[in-house]
């Protein structure tokens, strides 16, 4: 037996000694129990199955939170947009029958919104004078036909109303024919006759071929137009595209609702009643006819056509609304007949 094996053999004995001696006291049982196998290291690896499951467990919970993150970021602009205290409701519009319909078509539109000249839009008309055109362009027998050309350029740029330009002589005596006898067109013995195309022209620059010959004509040959037939005037020509002036929209106008001489009359009188600044540039016929005007009181036409104003400016010409303001009634004072009487029976 060399050196080392003896010490070995000498501990062995000294530890079954010690065993030997406490044995059956608290000593030897724990130093029993700490030579003892771990039963829980003993059946447990040391990677054993609850460490995987815990692993599994924290592995499919990070697995679970990574997931969540990535959802988390793919919807946050839309749970941001739901939790934001500044989010509105928004309600989707109603896309029923009386909300919402098909445009109609242009040419529909075109058709609706664009009449026709002498009917078109009153743009630019006075809104005092607008009820007189909308009756007449309403009244039967009455056209209101627009044939001059030369002053309508400026509207066609600006969109404005043909009413709104200046009427030619040619024109009114054919508003004046035709309105009065549709004002009057029950009454067959106060209408107004056409003149016959095989009469003797009265004016020399209106012959039988003008379009407008018979219009012209039976007005002078009743006494309506001054003419050189009538014995009160000189003139041998009509003018028929020249501009009418207020002298003459008075004139022709107000025998028809008098159905009498134009009164005699004087500049200081007319002043009186008027109050006209201008009186002594109006030529003595017009003077009387101005004067008759105003017996027709609330009717007179001067007043209808340009309301008040202290300068009759007789040779200032006139507008269609103007004019159309003027035909809108017939009769005097007490006793008349208007477009609107008209429409209303």
């Amino acid at each position: 037996m060399n050196y080392g094996q003896a010490i070995r053999a000498i501990a062995s004995l000294v530890t079954l000694g010690l065993l030997t001696g406490c044995a059956g006291s608290s000593l030897g049982d724990n130093v029993q129990q700490s030579l003892e196998a771990d039963p829980q290291l003993e059946e447990s690896a040391p990677f054993g199955d609850d460490a995987a499951d815990s692993e599994t467990d924290r592995s499919a919970a990070e697995a679970t939170s990574e997931d969540s993150d990535i959802a988390a970021t793919d919807t946050a602009p839309a749970s941001d947009a739901t939790n934001s205290p500044r989010r509105r409701e928004l309600t989707p519009p109603d896309y029923t029958r009386s909300s919402y319909s098909t445009p109609r078509s242009t040419a529909q539109s075109t058709a609706t919104t664009q009449p026709s000249e002498s009917r078109g839009s009153l743009k630019g008309v006075p809104a005092d004078l607008q009820p007189y055109l909308r009756d007449l362009q309403a009244l039967a027998g009455v056209e209101l036909a627009i044939t001059s050309r030369s002053n309508n350029n400026s509207t066609a740029s600006t969109g404005e109303s043909p009413f709104t330009q200046t009427i030619t002589r040619r024109e009114y005596a054919r508003w004046l024919f035709e309105t009065y006898n549709a004002i009057y067109a029950d009454e067959p013995g106060e209408r107004l006759r056409l003149g016959n195309s095989s009469d003797d022209p009265i004016f020399q620059d209106v012959t039988s071929e003008d379009s407008d010959f018979a219009v012209i004509q039976g007005l002078a040959a009743a006494g309506l137009i001054p003419s050189a037939v009538a014995g009160n005037s000189t003139d041998v020509n009509f003018r028929p595209d020249a501009p009418l002036t207020r002298a003459d929209l008075i004139l022709w106008k107000v025998p028809l609702d008098t159905r009498a001489a134009l009164p005699t009359t004087t500049p200081e009188a007319v002043k009186t009643a008027w109050g006209f600044q201008d009186v002594d540039s109006v030529e003595a016929l017009a003077l009387r006819a101005i004067a008759a005007d105003f017996q027709l009181g609330d009717f007179a036409n001067f007043s209808r056509a340009f309301g008040y104003t202290t300068l009759f400016r007789p040779e200032k010409t006139v507008s269609r609304a103007e004019a159309a303001a003027v035909l809108w009634r017939f009769g005097t004072q007490t006793e008349g007949v208007s477009a609107a009487d008209l429409l209303a029976d």
